[in-house]
């Protein structure tokens, strides 16, 4: 047996308050490595019956080989005879199995060296996949972590046991990420690689909102105030829309807060980004209609209504066109992406003009089909008086023969 002491224990319960990696992770890759260094230096590829054992009475480790006890031994590496297995246990019996120590002499420094290699390849292995396994758990939820720094318009966000990944296209356009301060993140997603788990992070994800009103807002966490959807263009303009099951509460005021508190966290915490709170409705007429605000709307009329295209009409006030249509198309925009229907605005003025057009439009084709009536009159007309003639001539043309034919006749007789 080989003499560890207390130092393994010691060793065991560092890593395990530093990584969390358990004892027992520790105590079985030493084994592993131990009978891994005793097949090596004993020159031997497969032992089955090779185990390493330790006494955590004694902090002794040591390799055994079990056997089988026979009458007559055939494989000596694989069976003992009963006298040499009374030796060890008086009490054995025949087809009992029996552990017998086969530590080489000298070889704590052999085993020393290849225990060293297996247990920080099992350490490595074993603080993979606690990393792995936690941020699994944590897929999809809001966690806060320090800024590490910039790589390659990457930003590194230390987020408790690993780094992770902010990629450009999961930041807010014109932030300073500045390294050193903390930052709220949604884990989107981790793979599994060779190293550490690569996690990545996002800065711009619509789920950071719901997280934050969902912390703010008891009535959210209750489940009385229901977040239906939400809408989001990172830094600039977010778009959420809840529904109250308790008609008694105001879905729209539990997330305003009490003169405004709960909504100003929110926006403090998003870097001052607009949030317009929509009151969500099963009526799609209503529903545009908050979206659509702060923009006052006329009216609004359902186009097309199926299961792969929503089309509707919403038609505002002059003055409330580019208020509707927001910057660049934001509003309508965050509106569609809230509500899942294809918006079209137009202000009063432009549908009086369409209605102005369409009416000049059916009056000219109403003169042009009269036009063509007349005409197809005249050809008509035209038509019946070319027969008419032609009749007429046929008629001539066969008297003038009769009359001819008649005279021949006369001057035969």
């Amino acid at each position: 047996m080989i003499k560890i002491g207390t130092a393994l224990f010691e060793a065991c319960e560092e890593l395990e308050r530093e990584r969390g990696i358990s004892k027992d992770v520790i105590i079985s890759s030493l084994c592993d490595a131990l009978v891994a260094a005793y097949k090596k230096h004993m020159h031997v590829k497969e032992a089955a019956n090779i185990e390493a054992i330790f006494d955590e009475q004694t902090g002794e480790i040591g390799v055994f080989s079990t056997k089988t006890v026979v009458n007559n031994v055939e494989d000596p590496d694989m069976e003992i005879s009963l006298e040499d297995a009374k030796e060890i246990d008086d009490e054995v019996e025949v087809d009992d199995e029996v552990k017998i120590e086969v530590t080489p002499e000298q070889f704590g420094r052999i085993a020393a060296q290849s225990a060293k290699q297996v247990i920080t390849q099992r350490i490595r292995d074993a603080e993979r996949n606690n990393i792995l396994n936690e941020f699994l758990e944590k897929k999809g939820t809001l966690t806060t972590g320090i800024i590490q720094r910039v790589e390659n318009r990457n930003v590194i966000v230390n987020i408790g046991k690993t780094d992770a990944i902010m990629p450009q296209r999961e930041q807010i356009p014109r932030e300073y990420y500045k390294p050193g301060n903390r930052i709220r993140v949604f884990v989107l997603n981790v793979k599994e690689t060779n190293r550490l788990p690569q996690v990545i992070v996002s800065h711009a994800h619509p789920e950071i909102v719901r997280e934050l009103f969902e912390l703010e807002v008891p009535e959210i966490e209750d489940g009385i105030v229901e977040i239906k959807s939400i809408s989001r263009e990172a830094g600039f303009r977010t778009k959420i829309a809840v529904w109250s099951n308790d008609p008694e509460v105001d879905s729209v005021g539990a997330c305003i807060g009490p003169r405004g508190s709960r909504i100003q966290t929110i926006v403090g915490e998003l870097k001052n980004e607009k949030i317009d709170i929509v009151r969500w409705s099963p009526d799609p007429v209503e529903y545009i209609v908050n979206a659509i605000s702060p923009a006052r709307v006329v009216s609004v009329d359902i186009m097309t209504d199926g299961e792969e295209q929503k089309d509707a009409l919403v038609v505002v006030p002059d003055d409330q066109l580019s208020l509707a249509i927001g910057r660049e198309g934001q509003n309508v925009r965050l509106a569609h992406r809230l509500t899942g229907w294809k918006i079209d605005i137009k202000s009063v003025s432009q549908m009086e003009n369409d209605e102005a057009q369409k009416q000049s439009n059916y009056d000219y084709n109403d003169e042009i089909a009269q036009e063509r009536a007349v005409d197809s009159d005249e050809i008509q007309e035209e038509i019946e008086e070319e027969m008419s003639q032609q009749a007429y001539d046929e008629e001539d043309l066969a008297q003038e023969t009769a009359e001819e034919e008649s005279e021949g006749t006369s001057e035969e007789i």
